[in-house]
């Protein structure tokens, strides 16, 4: 069956949700899990002394970025040692969430990639987007919806 789970989180409540529901999962058939956080990137677009301004910005927004994905991550990792479910993780900085999850299920040859949905409706995701929904579409990994 499923031996490696992917497990995208964002540090919301409903990614709780998805940390718990994935260990259960894990522990049950004897996978271990890849914990995956994407944070936004940012760019610069000023010149002069107004990039060195966003560049000593963009270091302090780099730092927080990573310290954010480290903290939710190594929570993570806490629960599935508890578990005895053996946890990895890996972080990125892009703008292309859906797919850098894709590339990350791929990347480390993993066999499912476990989601939590916010349930918007239609409205919220015209207004949001659904990055479940774009994962589901584009990706050649099996996917487990949460909610």
């Amino acid at each position: 069956m499923f031996k490696h789970l992917l497990v995208p989180i964002d540090g919301s409540e409903l990614s709780g949700r998805a940390i718990t529901a994935s260990i259960e999962l894990a522990a049950k058939l004897d996978a271990k899990i890849t914990g995956f956080v994407v944070e936004p990137d940012v760019q610069a677009v000023g010149t002069g002394r107004v990039a060195a301004a966003q560049a000593r910005e963009l270091e302090a927004a780099n730092t927080a970025a990573a310290a954010h994905a480290k903290k939710l991550l190594q929570h993570f990792g806490a629960q599935a040692k508890t578990a005895g479910v053996k946890f990895h993780s890996h972080f990125v900085r892009t703008d292309s969430i859906d797919a850098a999850i894709i590339q990350a299920a791929t990347d480390k040859k993993c066999d499912l990639v476990v989601m939590i949905t916010h349930g918007r409706g239609a409205f919220g995701e015209l207004l949001f987007g659904s990055h479940t929904k774009n994962v589901l579409a584009s990706s050649k990994v099996p996917l487990l919806v949460l909610h």
